[in-house]
């Protein structure tokens, strides 16, 4: 039974094959929940966590504290423009969580994933389904998303409900 919000532990153990010393992103990372669930599992890894404004890394850099985690590395970005942290080809993921219907500029994001993505790299996008009353106004539907992803290099691995209210889908650099 699909749950009303998305889980990140449920939805990295079945959608994702995270290895424990894997490098991630958590693009727009808020409060740090997939970030600290992606961060469990690659405890050999990395995640960076990034986000534009300082008051949701403060949260996340809390929820990192209390958790125990010591390989997440927080840092004040703008996804749509090139993060200078991190190295081009040198994540095995990029993480955008409810994230693309809040930025302006969609397929910047989906070009500097490319840029920071290895070859075979994934991008997991969990966003508001359309129709629903919850949420934001502005939606954005998953052909979008798939076009935006496709436009900039990515294939479709993976399409699934993430939740009542969630849609969920892997992408893989070519």
């Amino acid at each position: 039974m699909v749950s009303a919000f998305a889980n990140p532990k449920e939805i990295l153990a079945n959608h994702l094959a995270l290895k424990r010393n894997m490098l991630a992103a958590d693009f727009g990372c808020g409060s740090g929940e997939w970030a600290a669930a992606v961060a469990e599992i690659v405890e050999h890894g990395k995640i960076y966590a990034i986000d534009l404004l300082e008051e949701p890394l403060s949260a996340a850099r809390s929820r990192a504290r209390v958790a125990g985690l010591e390989n997440i590395e927080f840092a004040k970005g703008d996804i749509e423009k090139l993060i200078p942290r991190l190295r081009a080809d040198s994540l095995d993921l990029v993480l955008m969580t409810n994230l693309l219907f809040q930025v302006k500029d969609k397929k910047a994001v989906f070009e500097e994933a490319k840029r920071v993505l290895r070859p075979g790299g994934k991008i997991l996008v969990i966003d508001w389904k359309e129709g629903i009353a919850i949420g934001p106004a502005e939606k954005l539907s998953q052909e979008a998303v798939k076009e935006f992803a496709a436009q900039s290099g990515f294939g479709l691995i993976d399409e699934f409900a993430a939740a009542n209210f969630h849609y969920g889908l892997v992408f893989e650099k070519l």
